[in-house]
């Protein structure tokens, strides 16, 4: 039996870090080419240091003179990036940085196991296993650490955007100790707050005074007493961030992107990839049906794994943990997953509706946790597979 009484601790990065900096522009890339043409077939890498940007990898359009004049928004689709996050450091600055592009075309042997062709369904982009997770603990059944640790930075983040605390930079870094009680989130232990601050005069004293009222709000009331330990720019100051002062890579941070260690991750990043990759595709598809599981009342957490091989249309396999959380055998609700949701990469992208530039927004604070946007946003957080889970148990 799991344990019912313990400490778990997530982290959280803002979109200044230095590796979300780099997903952004990933996703930028890919929301710009999937603007064009909804089937765009896009991976893209980014590499971010001092007054440096090298974007790389493969795209494809069915247009070739349309993809030629793509390449050439490449350098403005960056810059309006990092102006957006708030760069305007003397060593990383959106008007100075040097960008360098290396896109290319897609591997036309990659395309082939991918693309459908007469009788062919559309493959999976690669082989790969994807995990999916809810947890009834907060209100948008996600595991509290992680969940609250966004939140805290999402906060911060606003009032560095609207001018409210302009002393504040845009790389941060947040952690929260959560104690758990009978199997449910109680209280904070320790939270650590490391945030770039443009007056090199602050102390951590004076950081800690202006975040500390943000963090409070945004935690659950009673969550944080006297006992709680602080921990906010514990190195001292903090005024040389973001890719000036560490390097950056899209796809560094996929346990921020997905459930702050509280479930198991499948190892493939999401940012910069169309959804014709299992990677991401896939791992959408594992929350929403994890998601809806547990919404369903079939069980209070619930863990999914999806397994696919490069260029075969359907799962290999499902698999469900619900950890003897509810009243209904694990197989019973792999075999109404598996009625309910077709799961192939075109059925995923089908049912979620993944063809549409959507991806720039979950760059940062999360893909999963969020509410689900009216142009398609987020889709996979819905919870409309219910009754459909429902009817489909044996």
């Amino acid at each position: 039996m799991s344990r019912k009484s313990y400490i778990f601790t997530s982290e959280s990065v803002s979109e200044g870090h230095p590796d979300k900096v780099c997903d952004r522009i990933s996703d930028a890339v890919l929301d710009a080419f999937i603007a064009l043409e909804p089937e765009a077939r896009v991976a893209c890498e980014t590499f971010a240091t001092t007054n440096r940007v090298v974007v790389g990898g493969e795209v494809g359009l069915s247009d070739k003179k349309l993809l030629s004049k793509q390449m050439g928004r490449i350098d403005d689709i960056v810059r309006a990036c990092i102006k957006d996050i708030g760069y305007e450091q003397k060593k990383f600055h959106h008007e100075t940085v040097e960008i360098t592009n290396l896109l290319h075309e897609q591997s036309a042997h990659i395309a082939q196991g991918v693309n459908a062709d007469g009788e062919k369904e559309e493959g999976a982009g690669d082989q790969g296993i994807m995990f999916g997770y809810a947890t009834d603990e907060t209100p948008d059944l996600m595991p509290a650490p992680i969940q609250y640790s966004h939140a805290v930075l999402r906060r911060l983040a606003e009032v560095r955007k609207s001018g409210a605390e302009p002393s504040l930079g845009p790389d941060a870094k947040s952690q929260l100790s959560v104690r758990y009680e009978n199997g449910f989130p109680v209280g904070i232990t320790s939270i650590v707050l490391s945030t770039q601050h443009l007056d090199a005069s602050l102390s951590s004293e004076d950081i800690r005074a202006i975040v500390e009222p943000y963090i409070l709000e945004t935690l659950p009331t009673g969550w944080v007493d006297s006992s709680t330990s602080w921990h906010v720019n514990p190195t001292g100051k903090f005024v040389i961030g973001g890719p000036d002062g560490d390097a950056g890579l899209t796809g560094r941070k996929i346990i921020v992107d997905t459930y702050g260690g509280a479930a198991p991750h499948g190892g493939g990043a999401f940012s910069g990839k169309d959804p014709t990759k299992v990677d991401r595709s896939a791992a959408y598809a594992a929350r929403y049906l994890a998601k809806n599981v547990v919404a369903a009342g079939l069980a209070r957490k619930c863990t999914i794994q999806l397994s696919y091989a490069i260029g075969v249309s359907h799962p290999l396999s499902i698999y469900v943990d619900t950890f003897e959380s509810g009243g209904v055998d694990d197989k019973e609700i792999e075999n109404a997953i598996a009625r309910s949701m077709d799961l192939t990469p075109r059925g995923i992208r089908t049912h979620l509706g993944l063809n549409k530039p959507i991806y720039q927004r979950t760059a940062a604070y999360g893909h999963f946790g969020r509410p689900h946007e009216k142009d398609g946003g987020f889709s996979w957080e819905r919870t409309d597979l219910i009754s459909e889970l429902q009817r489909n148990l044996s």
